[in-house]
């Protein structure tokens, strides 16, 4: 029994109900098992038919459940037991660990060209708070880093001094941190959460001799680890597999060697060429006689120890324009705003842009709360680098961690192919069809009494949950549905079903969020978490519940069910 007090003079007493299986899960115990035990073979048959589990690994995952539920609930004689009763065939279904939703490991293929996937991105990442007047800290570029982000941005400024690099967000009352502070943080944790690339995109406001003078920071800081293209530019990026445990830096071509360049092409009368198509080698050699204003580019030669450090070169062209052009692979960046004007207009060249080139969208200006904006719209035309203010919270954060958990989160995921094929270009405008229905039910939740203190939720009684379930993902797939109020129960049996029509389950997420019903205030939260659809397994599942920032719950779970008609 759990007890409330509700006035100095009466206590209310509350049952705290035990867990027992689902009826569901009671009759596949039955369908599968003989003699109210269920051995290896038929845990097999199980995984193999209910879950959606290869033929090939069933007995290996068999065996693993047998051994971990034995050790845990039956140390004392696990040498003999070799089968699941009903309740550990229930401990099994309900244990995170050992049958998590979707896998938990890398398994997409990981050889193709970077512009082939999206990238967990941030933006402003040495900001702790708003945009306006955070204090700026490598302890959030550490943090996300160890979260699995890839893409760091830094925005490059001079003391006041004018002889030293630091960190902030400019003309804003920001605190700043050095630059080395933060370039020693991305070499000490870059490689923690994953192996694959981090790329450094840096925001430039330096003049030459500082710009040199970051150079050689970059350079010792991470030395070996530092991808340099033998070329200033590719006709195709490398791929994650070969950039494994190596940092690449994208900003834009100090404007010194581009006007160098294009003054050069003047006096030689040669047409015009993208600039990023020019070798830095090449470009060394021909400037070494003149620049723009007749100096030659030995005596100014910072922005070429510079220059030669960017391996992702930034560049600012109009997408329509450049897709007709045969450039050389290069980095556009779009506010959100202006992301939304082009698709207007331009949706299939934004697409077909992305296939070769990289594209980043980023937060518009007046996000001083460090908000994010919807992802979908810059995924479904192919944008590889969302940039999010991973300091911030709410739902479209929460959207954004939820993605990036897919692929054993490790930062990288391959775009659908419908965006990657330059034979038959995507229309992100058209009608798409149905291409699954996603079956979801949710039977019961557990873990929040252990989670949450006693009076959390309400002060005189057990809390009373229900949970939003729901799609994010294109328009037309998109919808939320809510289960009934469970009154007094810290562990809520709801056993609802709800149907999910999709045109796009390969960038849709399952929305999941529970809350606690107050009838005179703000419903109080209980959990989230969004499972990428693309990566959900055919079954019964325990799903873990996170933070509002994100963070994991120890005990917080729910029990699942999803089937694909």
């Amino acid at each position: 029994m759990g007890s409330f007090r509700i006035c100095l003079c009466y206590t209310r007493k509350f049952r705290i109900m035990g867990l027992e299986p689902p009826a569901d899960i009671k009759d596949m115990f039955k369908r599968y098992s003989e003699n109210a035990s269920m051995t290896q073979p038929q845990l097999e048959r199980f995984l193999v038919e209910a879950q959606g589990v290869e033929p090939d690994n069933a007995a290996t995952v068999a065996k693993k459940v047998v051994e971990g539920v034995v050790k845990r609930r039956h140390h004392i004689v696990k040498n003999t037991l070799n089968s699941l009763t009903l309740d550990d065939f229930f401990y099994y279904l309900f244990s995170v660990d050992l049958n998590p939703p979707f896998k938990s490991c890398i398994h997409q293929d990981m050889k193709a060209p970077l512009s082939h996937y999206f990238i967990y991105t941030g933006h402003n990442s040495y900001l702790t708070g708003n945009q306006l007047t955070g204090d700026c800290s490598d302890r959030l570029i550490i943090k996300a880093l160890q979260s699995g982000v890839r893409v760091i941005e830094l925005d490059l400024w001079p003391t006041s001094s004018k002889d030293d690099i630091q960190v902030f967000h400019g003309r804003t009352l920001t605190t700043p941190v050095d630059l080395q502070t933060c370039l020693k943080a991305i070499r000490d944790y870059a490689f923690e959460k994953s192996e694959y690339p981090v790329i450094i995109t840096l925001e430039d406001h330096l003049k030459p001799k500082l710009q040199a003078k970051a150079a050689e920071m970059i350079k010792e800081t991470f030395g070996e680890t530092l991808f340099c293209s033998e070329t200033d530019s590719l006709d195709e990026f490398p791929s994650p597999e070969e950039l494994k445990h190596r940092i690449l830096i994208s900003t834009k071509t100090p404007k010194e060697c581009i006007e160098a360049e294009n003054a050069s092409r003047s006096r030689t009368g040669s047409d015009f060429e993208h600039p990023s198509q020019r070798k830095i080698d090449e470009f060394e050699n021909e400037q070494e006689q003149f620049d723009e204003n007749g100096c030659s580019c030995a005596e100014n030669s910072e922005p070429l120890v510079y220059a030669r450090l960017i391996s992702i070169h930034q560049k600012r062209c109009k997408i329509e324009e450049a897709t007709k052009l045969d450039l050389k692979a290069i980095r556009v960046s779009l506010s959100e705003q202006k992301l939304e004007k082009s698709v207007k207009s331009h949706g299939m060249d934004l697409v077909r842009f992305t296939q070769k080139n990289i594209l980043r969208i980023y937060p518009k200006g007046t996000r001083f709360n460090s908000s994010n904006y919807k992802p979908f719209l810059a995924w479904l035309h192919g944008a590889q680098m969302v940039a999010f203010n991973m300091q911030g919270h709410g739902r479209f954060l929460w959207q954004m961690q939820g993605m990036f958990r897919a692929n054993g989160g490790c930062g990288y995921l391959k775009k659908p192919d419908f965006l990657i094929n330059d034979e038959r270009p995507f229309d992100p405008r058209s009608k798409l069809p149905l291409k699954t229905t996603l079956k979801v039910k949710i039977y019961l939740g557990d873990g929040w009494r252990v989670d949450f203190k006693k009076d959390h939720f309400d002060k005189f009684s057990p809390p009373d949950f229900y949970t939003r379930i729901g799609i994010a993902g294109v328009r037309a797939d998109e919808v939320m549905h809510v289960t009934t109020v469970k009154e007094d129960q810290w562990t809520p049996i709801w056993n609802q079903e709800f149907e999910f029509p999709l045109t796009v389950p390969e960038i849709a997420l399952l929305r999941v969020e529970v809350y606690e019903h107050d009838s005179d205030k703000k419903d109080d939260f209980g959990g989230q978490t969004c499972l990428p659809i693309s990566e959900l397994k055919h079954g019964f599942y325990a799903v873990p519940l996170y933070s509002d920032k994100g963070e994991l719950y120890k005990s917080v779970k729910l029990l699942m069910r999803f089937l694909f008609t």
